[in-house]
């Protein structure tokens, strides 16, 4: 049988942990603590604060939020 082929955010996910050296439960971790941010608030800190580009730092956001149910 075929592995199913990841899609969507999660895509990104092998690219961000070798890109920014920590795992994406790390990034996860810091969403938590702003859980009842808004999106956009949280791809910024992870921009601001963490040298992310938007593209990583909002794929990680969509799949925080969707993970949670926000």
């Amino acid at each position: 049988m075929a592995e199913k082929k990841v899609s969507g955010p999660a895509s990104y996910f092998p690219s961000i942990e070798k890109t920014y050296g920590k795992p994406i439960s790390h990034w996860k971790s810091l969403l938590k603590k702003m859980k009842s941010a808004r999106h956009s608030d949280m791809v910024a800190m992870l921009k601001s604060d963490h040298g992310m580009g938007h593209g990583h730092a909002n794929a990680i956001v969509a799949h925080f939020r969707a993970e949670e149910g926000l």
